[in-house]
């Protein structure tokens, strides 16, 4: 069997990329109003169109992907919303793994693990508050009543604030955490070259790796 296998497309890479340097410019361009010091950047009003170039971006690139690769986004989808023992067994042993490096705690999994899920889930529910509460602020804010505007506003920071902590804590997972550092074969050359170390497919998804096995197998 080859040294490597592949784990993401290279049209998966590409949309990964670009919506992540979308949310990238949107966190940024967001922070100057948390931040008082930070308030002069805004003042031209530079920072308020790179916010919507990026937003139109954030929000339609994944309508793109979703229209010419309509069965694989439905099977990663699917997939994401498909929980089984595995998921609830990769909870329990969460802070064996993550806190204690304990490879071996958690059951094997699949292509997607249950913390890649839960990120996909939370990417989907941000991308729907984003869209709906930036819409209000972007269009509407003549004609909607003012109490609905106020709440658009503090949903939409709501969102901002609870989907960049879990961006950060992305990162860290994917390159940081010393199971899946680059220096090792982690999820950084996943999302680089699309392929991944035949030793870590099969210690952090172990069911996927099996899946490939066997049709290796069929296919021989």
């Amino acid at each position: 069997m080859q040294q490597e296998v592949e784990k993401y497309s290279k049209s998966t890479r590409i949309l990964h990329w670009v919506h992540a340097g979308s949310f990238a410019v949107l966190f940024l361009t967001g922070l100057v109003l948390f931040i008082p010091p930070l308030g002069t950047l805004a003042q031209d009003g530079w920072s308020r169109l790179l916010h919507r170039v990026a937003a139109v971006i954030f929000v339609v690139a994944p309508l793109i992907y979703l229209g010419m690769y309509w069965e694989k986004s439905m099977t990663a989808i699917r997939e994401a919303f498909t929980w089984g023992k595995e998921d609830f067994g990769w909870m329990k042993a969460g802070y064996r793994y993550y806190f204690q490096c304990d490879e071996e705690a958690m059951p094997p999994q699949g292509h997607m693990n249950t913390g890649q899920k839960m990120w996909w889930l939370l990417v989907m529910v941000s991308w729907a508050g984003f869209l709906i509460t930036g819409a209000v602020m972007w269009f509407a804010k003549t004609l909607a009543p003012p109490v609905f505007l106020q709440w658009a506003v503090f949903l939409h920071d709501l969102v901002f604030i609870g989907t960049g902590v879990m961006f950060f804590v992305h990162i860290y997972m994917s390159v940081g955490h010393p199971l899946v550092h680059p220096l090792r074969e982690g999820a950084w050359n996943s999302m680089f070259r699309g392929k991944v170390s035949v030793h870590y497919a099969r210690t952090h998804h172990g069911k996927w790796f099996e899946e490939i096995v066997r049709s290796q197998g069929k296919n021989s």
